[in-house]
């Protein structure tokens, strides 16, 4: 496949805001945008997947279908506006890489035994085809799931081939809605796991109290101060102890998390709530950076929580004498590596190559991911 091939990327996370979406080739596997852009999730479509992420509407089903088709519709509108802004046509695309919402990700576990796991994303493949007339592939994490493996984190194998260097270890820690890391060792091995929440909790607890989606470079988080019992009750989550392959989602980490977890407080300062969560997310992700036992990493962020300037302050302070940078560094935009993930996953299904590392996700092997839908 021509390295001058164009593909799309599109990411919606788990934080339920705008959609990423971008445009990129791939010489040499290593990732160069041409133009990206974010397009905001209708109100209405948002509360309702936020609905059916919590379990909280009646006629599940109906509104599951729904969903899915409204998503697809908002999805294929991000590839006409991405296009239009650009001045590429449609059929200079070879193929659009389509994480869709996921609603729901039940992965193998103590609890849940493989033959049980599940992971559902929403945003209908066939009508993005349809609407844009380019080829769309997508449902990439239930291949991996049906091989025995977590469904995520998928992002890995494109970390691998875009940011890894021989000689050299480094860290990727993505902080989306949920935090996770790939480890790339100067051997070529390649690791990684969700390391807990990234942005989900503050998020949730900021628009509880303050009315707005997140908080700009944790600006009322450091206004808070850490409730130092209420971090280690968090801390004592057995997910921390667990070791890789793992995955988690907003079943786990959510609204409800942090109220139930209060419950067994007497009042505290909601600013002093977001200070923890803060201190929450930086510290569950650098315990799990140390535990790796690195010689000289490098450390590399991306994700919404890249831009979080509270955030990265913490996680420097937590990781002294480490590199921590952005992926900006590396040559691509913090914000935009996820979409440039699943362009990259895209581009892999159509060459038959493999898109998940069985290190990181517990596959019986590597695997082709997702489905392709002809435009």
């Amino acid at each position: 496949m021509s390295d001058d091939q164009l593909f799309i990327g599109l990411m919606s996370g788990t934080s339920l805001d705008d959609i990423d979406a971008a445009v990129l080739r791939f010489p040499g596997d290593r990732p160069l945008i041409r133009h990206q852009i974010s397009y905001p999730l209708p109100r209405e479509l948002k509360s309702q997947l936020l609905g059916l992420c919590n379990g909280e509407l009646s006629q599940e089903i109906e509104q599951f279908g729904l969903a899915d088709r409204a998503m697809g519709q908002v999805l294929a509108e991000a590839v006409h506006a991405l296009l239009d802004s650009s001045g590429i046509k449609p059929e200079q695309v070879r193929a659009i890489g389509s994480h869709g919402q996921t609603v729901r990700h039940r992965p193998p576990s103590n609890q849940r035994q493989s033959a049980q796991a599940f992971s559902l994303q929403l945003g209908d493949p066939n009508t993005i085809a349809e609407l844009t007339g380019i080829t769309t592939v997508a449902d990439f994490r239930r291949r991996d799931i049906a091989a025995g493996g977590q469904g995520a984190p998928l992002v890995p194998a494109f970390h691998a081939a875009a940011f890894g260097l021989s000689g050299h270890n480094r860290v990727i820690a993505n902080i989306g809605g949920m935090a996770n890391i790939s480890i790339l060792k100067a051997n070529g091995d390649v690791t990684g796991f969700d390391t807990g929440p990234g942005n989900v909790l503050m998020d949730s607890w900021v628009k509880q109290w303050q009315g707005t989606d997140f908080d700009r470079n944790g600006e009322w988080a450091h206004s808070g101060q850490v409730n130092r019992e209420l971090l280690e009750h968090f801390l004592s989550d057995p997910y921390y102890r667990q070791q890789g392959p793992k995955s988690t989602g907003r079943e786990q980490y959510s609204l409800q998390t942090i109220e139930n977890a209060l419950s067994d407080f007497g009042a505290i300062a909601p600013e002093d709530v977001q200070a923890t969560l803060l201190d929450l997310t930086a510290k569950t992700l650098c315990d799990a950076i140390l535990e790796q036992s690195l010689e000289h990493p490098e450390i590399f962020l991306c994700g919404g929580g890249a831009a979080n300037k509270t955030l990265r302050a913490r996680i420097s302070q937590l990781l002294p004498g480490y590199s921590v940078e952005t992926t900006d560094q590396l040559g691509v935009p913090a914000d935009w590596v996820e979409a440039a993930a699943f362009a990259w996953l895209a581009k892999a299904a159509l060459e038959g190559m493999s898109g998940n590392v069985p290190a990181v996700t517990g596959a019986k092997g590597g695997r082709i991911l997702g489905g392709i839908y002809p435009g």
